[in-house]
């Protein structure tokens, strides 16, 4: 089988470019004699030229309205989509994405809270959303005290600090970015992640701007805990990333986030940053282990959904889904 990826999304450091960078390795990794997959940053042109079997796009701006060949498409979230109000001037292709993704062979998404807003928000045939978890990075473990040491210093940082991960390139209310620096706290916190200047006007906060993965684990494995703001989450990677590096997690209540982590998080309501701050300030360690799931696990998974989608078969009937889960507090395992 031929494969045609999208990594057009592969250069950047946010969560989807973790996700397209990831994803392409383990394909590789776990291909068979007779598989090949293609990197390609302009699609359309790629398809025109090649005998492709499927196309995948790892970003839901990657859907094309006409495919040549099967398409499958990985959404993380829908928030978006879920708060039109707030996106009142949106582009005509973005009022073209849920076709495009209707006319998609199989949608991959990396909880059923998304598969269930995939169905509900952009009427997508149940029958064709596949859930395959995502993973931390294989960088993603506890560092040295030296490299540990050496991170704190390049960023003037204190021995103990609680981090918070995510883009801050523009305001977003749902991160409550502001009530979070407004809540009272004995350690500082530090925001890692792209600024822009807006951020740098949030009192109180110590802002590195991005990092590469090593800077990224050492922070991680530095820290008292992992600060998670936002409830409205499609897999919560950071927080998966933390516990990997050995950092406690706090993070506000919800339902993806419960979905991924079970017991291995300590939960406080949605929107109080107070307590969140609180249960960061009182985490210990050791943190509990991430989920036992893989990127070569998603990797086999992704296979299986090529093999259906080349084939025209419905890839995620609830009987043959290529990820099933069990308990929550267990965490995603491998088939």
């Amino acid at each position: 089988m031929k494969v045609a990826l999208d990594s057009r999304p592969a250069v950047d450091r946010d969560g989807v470019g973790r996700y397209a960078r990831c994803i392409l390795q383990a394909l590789r990794e776990t291909a068979a004699a007779s598989d090949e997959v293609l990197e390609t940053k302009r699609p359309s042109r790629a398809l025109r030229a090649r005998d492709t079997d499927v196309f995948h796009t790892p970003w839901i701006e990657g859907a094309m309205l006409h495919s040549p060949c099967p398409m499958v498409v990985t959404v993380h979230d829908l928030n978006t989509q879920k708060r039109r109000s707030e996106h009142l001037r949106m582009s005509l292709r973005q009022r073209l994405r849920p076709l495009a993704l209707q006319r998609a062979a199989c949608v991959i998404v990396p909880t059923e809270v998304v598969a269930a807003d995939a169905v509900e928000h952009l009427r997508v045939d149940p029958s064709r959303v596949a859930v395959i978890g995502e993973a931390a990075d294989a960088a993603m473990y506890p560092r040295s005290e030296r490299e540990i040491r050496d991170a704190r210093a390049r960023h003037g940082l204190p021995e103990d600090y609680l981090m918070w991960v995510g883009s801050l390139q523009h305001p977003d209310p749902s991160s409550h970015i502001a009530e979070l620096a407004a809540a009272p706290r004995e350690l500082p916190l530090v925001l890692v992640g792209a600024t822009s200047p807006w951020a740098h006007e949030l009192p109180g906060l110590i802002l590195t701007g991005e990092v590469d993965d090593g800077e990224l684990a050492a922070l991680y494995s530095g820290a008292r805990a992992l600060v998670v703001s936002r409830e409205q989450t499609g897999f919560g990677l950071p927080a998966v990333e933390a516990l990997a590096c050995g950092t406690p997690v706090a993070a506000t209540d919800g339902p993806a986030l419960r979905e991924v982590l079970g017991d291995r998080a300590t939960f406080v309501p949605a929107g109080d940053m107070t307590a969140l701050i609180e249960a960061a300030q009182s985490a210990e360690r050791p943190a509990p282990p991430p989920p036992r799931w893989s990127w070569e696990d998603a990797a086999r998974a992704t296979w299986k959904v090529y093999a259906l989608a080349a084939a025209g078969s419905e890839p995620a009937q609830r009987s043959a889904r290529p990820l099933h889960r069990g308990n929550p507090a267990e965490g995603l395992e491998a088939p």
